[in-house]
């Protein structure tokens, strides 16, 4: 792993600074280029993270009720081959953060074994 050191201004420092253990993951979903309603589900945990939660919230959290709804109404249309194009790009998305929140859950896991 890769230590980096920056520089940010002092009003971003104060909002980072109590979330610091969750940058990386932070940054990931910042990063993540999401370009379809997913964002909705990136920026509920990026909300979720600022708030600086205790590694056991973020090991019980889970997305919204709606997200999880919109998450299987995906994968439905796209197991019966129903998914549009820009549907198909939603799911993607939203598997891509699933992603990011199981390895980061994993990860978290490990370390308090």
């Amino acid at each position: 792993m890769i230590q980096m050191t920056m520089q940010v201004p002092d009003q971003l420092a104060a909002e980072l600074l109590p979330a610091q253990r969750w940058l990386p993951l932070l940054l990931e979903l910042g990063l993540a280029r999401l370009e379809t309603p997913a964002r909705t589900t990136a920026n509920e945990i990026i909300t979720f993270l600022l708030g600086n939660p205790s590694p056991a919230e973020l090991l019980n959290y889970h997305v919204s009720d709606r997200a999880q709804v919109r998450l299987q109404r995906l994968l439905a249309l796209n197991a019966a081959g129903l998914a549009d194009a820009a549907e198909q790009q939603e799911l993607d998305e939203l598997l891509r953060i699933e992603h990011l929140l199981i390895k980061a859950k994993a990860q978290l896991a490990a370390q308090h074994g």
